[in-house]
């Protein structure tokens, strides 16, 4: 996580993104040339990357001006035939209680002229925002050329162990022959060897053929003997029956959220995909219309409460995780968090 010079980036931006921890007046300079930068790798039109700039410069503005803790994180969003910016900013701040009044240009808490939320909602293709008062904001944001494609069902969140430039946590998500899956993936112990580890496991889960969570397992368990292995988990959403079919190997939590905030564990089995394994079985747990299937790495305590966060389910997948992560994530482990929304 860096506040510095974007020099060093490409690499990491056309990637996971880009993690910013937001304190000084100055990271904003910062997140802004990553921005531009990506959107220029991407090939996005310099109208649009004149509309990001404005955006990435008030959100982390706002971060230092009204926020404590804030993170803000700068990456690519993707659908199959083009690619816009996204950027998702977490704070610990005194959150807002009528988001709408402060969306509105001329509110300020900070003697300013008010104007940086609603420009930045004006600007983008696509935000989503959720605030208790209390307890802080996440905000998603993207930038697109040309029109603004359908929302993602699935997203994900994944942030390194403090000093790491990698992560060894990964996610992935499909849907092919009218299955939608997910892979959440915790590569053995963190640093490059660990990222190694899951981004071999996010080839393979692209890469083989359409069938049950238990079987997409085996073949991760098969594929990654040369790795260091790594805990993984492989959901997948069946809208039409009420279900979601689940197998894991190793620490992956999976839970059922129903819109009332209720939820139910899923059940991984003990091993480590690639090297230890007694069994690989598949289990099925209803799902309701509305409800959502979240999964986190073992650097994600299980101590959050969806009720604690009034509407938070009724959000993108992108501001819930990016509301966990926020306040269950751990610094000394890498984590991360993906989401799916049965919507």
């Amino acid at each position: 996580m860096s506040g510095g010079a974007v020099a060093s980036l490409p690499e990491g931006l056309l990637d996971a993104g880009v993690w910013f921890r937001v304190e000084a007046a100055g990271t904003a300079a910062a997140v802004r040339r990553a921005a531009e930068r990506l959107a220029t790798e991407l090939g996005m039109p310099e109208a649009r990357i004149a509309d990001l700039s404005i955006v990435a410069t008030e959100t982390a503005s706002n971060l230092v001006k009204h926020a404590d803790e804030g993170m803000l994180l700068v990456r690519p969003a993707r659908v199959p035939d083009r690619a816009g910016v996204e950027i998702l900013a977490l704070d610990r701040g005194p959150g807002m209680a009528d988001i709408s009044r402060s969306i509105g240009d001329g509110h300020s808490t900070a003697g300013t002229l008010g104007i940086g939320l609603g420009a930045i909602v004006r600007q983008s293709s696509w935000s989503d925002l959720h605030s208790v008062p209390g307890l802080g904001t996440v905000m998603a944001v993207q930038i697109w050329s040309g029109v603004t494609p359908p929302q993602a069902w699935a997203a994900g969140l994944t942030r390194p162990l403090t000093g790491e430039p990698v992560c060894g946590d990964g996610f992935a998500v499909r849907e092919v022959d009218g299955r939608r899956q997910v892979l959440l993936c915790d590569g053995l112990g963190h640093g490059p060897l660990a990222h190694a580890a899951t981004q071999e496991a996010i080839r393979v889960f692209a890469d083989t053929p359409a069938g049950p969570p238990s079987v997409v397992v085996e073949a991760l368990h098969r594929k990654l003997s040369h790795t260091r292995g790594a805990a993984v988990a492989v959901a997948e959403l069946d809208l039409a029956a009420g279900t979601v079919r689940y197998a894991g190997l190793g620490n992956i939590a999976g839970t059922v959220l129903h819109p009332d905030g209720s939820r139910r564990g899923m059940v991984s089995l003990p091993g480590i995909a690639g090297h230890q394994r007694r069994q690989i079985r598949e289990y099925d747990y209803p799902l309701p219309a509305g409800g959502t299937v979240l999964m986190h790495s073992d650097g994600v305590v299980d101590r959050w409460k969806a009720t604690d966060y009034p509407g938070l389910l009724s959000h993108s997948p992108q501001v819930i995780a990016g509301t966990v992560l926020r306040d269950a994530g751990i610094r000394r482990d890498d984590a991360g968090v993906v989401v799916a929304c049965a919507s």
